[in-house]
């Protein structure tokens, strides 16, 4: 299964707009508005990498009010995240807060950083990536300050990180709220 992440600033306002139309293509799995340098990632699954640069290439960068976009396209990784248990924290509610991180790690050592994010709870996903970041992972926290604490004291703590970026994932934005 090929998979990408894709970063995407807009027009001012259209974030609910274009989440909602984002959720109706075939392959993406999910997509969140988000606080920080990017306004939505989206998620993307699809048999192959030629599926996933069509969708981008000719349905994501053809939505009129999307300025740019970043395309991280997921390396072939062992699966150090187990989706039931990501799953379990989902269904129970308990989540409320979730964020992005993408990660710039020392040269060579994306995989032993990606082995060390499957050691934090609140780590529910992670890839190593192409592109201009290394790693991106998913955290979600029962509330804001937890994930502020999980990012900062266990995720940018981790030896061979270089710098991160914490994308928060702005619930209300979501097109079912």
């Amino acid at each position: 299964m090929a998979k990408a992440y894709v970063l995407m600033n807009c027009d001012l306002g259209s974030e609910k707009e274009i989440i909602a139309t984002l959720e109706k293509i075939e392959g993406v799995k999910e997509v969140h508005g988000t606080l920080g340098m990017y306004d939505i990632i989206a998620q993307i699954e699809s048999e192959n990498e030629e599926k996933i640069r069509e969708i981008i290439t000719k349905t994501i960068r053809k939505m009129p009010k999307i300025r740019s976009t970043m395309t991280l396209t997921r390396s072939e990784s062992e699966e150090f995240f187990k989706t039931s248990e990501k799953l379990i924290g989902m269904m129970l509610g308990h989540n409320l807060a979730q964020a992005y991180v993408v990660i710039h790690c020392n040269k060579g050592e994306e995989y032993p950083t990606l082995k060390n994010l499957s050691h934090i709870p609140e780590v529910k996903e992670a890839d190593v990536v192409f592109g201009f970041y290394d790693v991106i992972c998913k955290i979600e926290a029962t509330d804001d300050k937890t994930l502020e604490d999980i990012t900062t004291k266990a995720i940018r703590k981790l030896p061979n990180i270089e710098s991160s970026m914490t994308l928060n994932i702005i619930n209300e934005q979501d097109s079912d709220n």
